[in-house]
């Protein structure tokens, strides 16, 4: 149910700007981060099924997962966090700290020009 929520927010935001902007989206990217629990076929299925009989049905939706940061306690080196070598790459200390996750984000919307 997360997902749909997520879609009809997601509707809402490019339905406001496709009036805006008098055209008809095409495409919109989200990002979100890797620990977000949103799941890219449920969100796609649920923008699908919503969208029918609106200027968004048929668009392409495309979900970029942000990698988990990790900022280094010894150097401050902030980093990609690796789950199979959890140190900095930098001065490979073991003591870091996981930066919050990435948040569920609309970064932009692709319109059919004429």
């Amino acid at each position: 149910m997360h997902e749909t929520m997520v879609a009809e927010s997601l509707l809402k935001t490019i339905s406001a700007e496709s009036t805006k902007q008098n055209a008809k989206p095409v495409s919109a990217k989200i990002s979100c981060g890797m620990l977000n629990t949103v799941n890219d076929e449920i969100i796609r299925f649920a923008f699908d099924a919503i969208a029918k009989g609106t200027p968004c049905e048929g668009m392409k939706l495309e979900i970029e997962h942000k990698p988990i940061q990790g900022k280094c306690r010894n150097c401050s080196e902030t980093f990609e966090f690796e789950i199979c070598r959890p140190k900095c790459p930098k001065c490979e200390s073991e003591q870091f700290d996981l930066l919050p996750d990435a948040p569920l984000i609309l970064e932009e919307i692709e319109f059919e020009t004429e």
